[in-house]
């Protein structure tokens, strides 16, 4: 009975002093080996996260280099079995093959599934034309309906993922989604990477980020010698003119994501006679 009343008493000090056990982080999948998926996976175990690589050859010699890079808690395996594992599932892969992967991978109910793929081509006068008649992002939903899918990580180069000084700082991470509570976990890890989170609205607007992506490809194609990376940057004075009549607001106002405060607090309004 003593040694009841004993454990009794732990207990409830432990409840009443506050102390709380620290919930494991996520496991990540990420689902290819190629440039991206060998960037995302090195940076997430880096920050404490378990990561499993889905390769169509696991045992083989690319999947066992990434694996060595990537280090830490970090092992493949097949793909479906990576996604199985994962409580976040990151689709690295190209098109077309993306199609066949994203509908192979099991149930994925529950998961967040990051798509990152780029549905594009060239086009008979060298630039990039879109593939798909919406996004790759809402078809990877339609064949995953009980997925938390977003379309994320997808204006962004392996190398500013390496390293985000080789372009001058940190760069915007666009986030589109149609769940709240995912997009919220997410832009806290964008934010662990050391970039900046952006709310992209719903999950169709991935069209959108994905005609963004196209735009990366004109410098290339066009053989420039500079391109660019998106940095989206605080607008304080719209907050200054912003008006209740302009427009009507979107129907989940009340319930938006709350994003990151990653550029600070909005400055003071300028006087009234600079808005007129």
């Amino acid at each position: 009975m003593a040694i009841r009343r004993f454990l009794l008493a732990g207990v409830f000090t432990f409840v009443l002093t506050g102390v709380s056990v620290a919930q494991p982080k996520p496991t990540i999948a990420i689902i290819g080996t190629g440039d991206m998926g060998d960037s995302l996976g090195p940076k997430f175990v880096e920050l404490g996260y378990a990561v499993i690589y889905g390769s169509r050859d696991p045992d083989g010699e690319k999947a066992r280099a990434v694996v060595e890079i990537t280090g830490g808690n970090s092992r493949a395996t097949t793909q479906r079995e990576a996604a199985q594992a994962g409580d976040i599932v990151v689709l690295a892969v190209p098109w077309p093959a993306m199609e066949t992967v994203a509908q192979n991978l099991g149930s994925l109910d529950n998961k967040i599934v990051i798509d990152i793929s780029f549905p594009h081509e060239q086009g008979e006068d060298g630039y990039y034309v879109p593939m798909l008649e919406t996004s790759s992002a809402e078809m990877i939903q339609q064949w995953n309906p009980g997925a938390r899918v977003m379309k994320t990580f997808a204006l962004q180069a392996s190398y500013v993922i390496d390293d985000p000084d080789v372009v001058g700082g940190p760069v915007s991470i666009p986030i589109a989604a149609d769940d709240r509570e995912a997009k919220e976990k997410i832009a806290k890890l964008i934010v662990e990477m050391g970039h900046d989170p952006i709310d992209a609205g719903p999950l169709r607007y991935s069209r959108e980020l994905e005609a963004m992506q196209r735009l990366y490809g004109v410098a290339f194609f066009q053989r420039r010698e500079a391109a660019w990376e998106f940095h989206f940057r605080r607008s304080y004075y719209w907050e200054c003119i912003w008006q209740d009549d302009w427009s009507a607001p979107v129907v989940d106002a009340g319930d938006l994501a709350q994003m990151p405060d990653t550029q600070g607090e909005a400055r003071e309004c300028p006087g009234t006679g600079a808005l007129e």
